[in-house]
Order: structure tokens, then sequence, then C-alpha cells
């Protein structure tokens, strides 16, 4: 995302697309929480509190104080603690029409508890990505009848 803060435009393109310039105008006037032990203020990005205490207690307090939506971008292990403290609402998933084992540093759901997920949404863009947007249950224990 600091790519985003430095207006860096994707490779391969010369310029933002418009569609790709009003969704980085939006991000950088949106309000925006970074949890990091390695960051230093002041952040690049425009509308940032940085964090560095525990992110589990920071979100729990936001909820609790009724910060309005809070939406994860880009931190595999932010996302899995979260689900794992019972703070995570809503589980969007969004597949793309590429198989792939070359790229990608890291498993996306090695490391996350067993989660029962009831769909509550979902949606075809373009007619090839799809979002399918669940409600999370972390389980005590695997299902019953899985194999073991």
């Amino acid at each position: 995302m600091s790519g985003f803060a430095a207006g860096e435009v994707p490779d391969g393109q010369d310029e933002f697309r418009p569609e790709e310039e009003a969704s980085v105008d939006e991000l950088t006037r949106a309000p925006k929480v970074v949890f990091s032990s390695t960051l230093e203020e002041p952040l690049t990005w425009a509308n940032c509190t940085l964090v560095r205490g525990d992110a589990v207690e920071a979100v729990r307090g936001m909820k609790a104080s009724g910060s309005g939506l809070l939406t994860t971008i880009g931190s595999l292990s932010l996302c899995r603690s979260l689900l794992r403290a019972g703070l995570v609402d809503r589980f969007r998933v969004v597949m793309f029409p590429v198989i792939t084992r070359a790229t990608g540093a890291e498993r996306i759901y090695d490391g996350y508890p067993d989660v029962a997920l009831e769909m509550i949404e979902h949606r075809t863009f373009d007619g090839r990505i799809q979002l399918v947007e669940y409600k999370p249950r972390v389980l005590e224990h695997p299902p019953l009848g899985a194999p073991a």
C-alpha cells in the first residue's frame, strides 16, 4: 500500500486510469490505521494513524467505540489474529479467474483456525471476478464428519 501513498503507478502502465485515480483519491481521503512496529511517524500517506501496540486490543477498542466500518487491506497476519479473536463480522473473498503456483509469498489460509462461513452476499464483476461475502464463525474443533 505504500506505493499508493507515494502515487506510484502499477508496473506496465504510464499513468493511472481514471477509475484507478478515483480509487487512490478515495483511499487517500479516508482515515486509516496502520499497525506496525517498524514504521516511524510521520507516515507518508495522508490521514494515517500509526498504532504500535496490540492490534487485536486496538481493533476491539475501535469496535467498542463505534468507529464505523473497519476494513483490513494487505495483512494476512492481522486478518488471522482478528479472526481468531472473534472480531471479524464479515469475511470477503474475491476470486480472480487465474490459477497460479508461482506468485505470492504466502498461502492465504495457512495459519487460520477452522472457520464456518455463512454466505450473506455474492456478486460477479465484468463476468469474471467473483466477490463472495460470508459471516464467519470460528470453530472450537474441526467440523463433524470431516476427514481426519
